[in-house]
């Protein structure tokens, strides 16, 4: 086999990673849509009113929140300011250490996450696992748990 050919993916690779991107996108897409209005929360609040909600306290510093969802603080920030007008979160100044600040769940967000759980896990039970035999959601399993050792072990050389 030539360079040129192991450097890059065959045309059946490159379908197979079209397909799996464009129906992912679809999904997301279609489980936002539902969750927005069912709930009037974007992903990105579920994302973060999950996040507090699993936290000790209902509460997390900002970086490490940042981390549970998988952003840069840059855009956390931004989602932050914009879930704090809605009264979903508060920030704080943090008890144990005056330099950083820690963001908390509010009554009101922990309502709004109540909520949107339930039609949101039916939209996911509905859409993702009824589509896949017990066999499909295994392989699924192992390929994202694939996928994220490869990403972790890129970023950690």
């Amino acid at each position: 086999m030539t360079e040129r050919r192991k450097a890059f993916p065959t045309a059946e690779e490159l379908r197979i990673w079209r397909d799996f991107i464009e129906t992912t996108e679809a999904l997301r897409s279609e489980l936002g849509s539902r969750l927005h209005s069912e709930s009037s929360l974007s992903p990105g609040d579920y994302a973060v009113l999950l996040a507090l909600r699993e936290a000790d306290g209902h509460r997390l510093r900002s970086s490490a929140l940042a981390a549970a969802v998988g952003w840069e603080r840059s855009r956390l920030s931004h989602q932050l300011g914009r879930m704090e007008r809605r009264s979903l979160l508060r920030r704080q100044e943090c008890a144990t250490d005056s330099r950083g600040a820690e963001v908390v769940l509010t009554a009101a967000g922990a309502e709004a996450f109540r909520n949107a759980s339930l039609p949101h896990l039916r939209a996911v039970r509905e859409l993702f696992v009824q589509a896949l035999t017990p066999e499909d959601l295994a392989a699924a399993d192992r390929i994202a748990t694939a996928l994220r050792a490869r990403l972790t072990a890129s970023r950690n050389p």
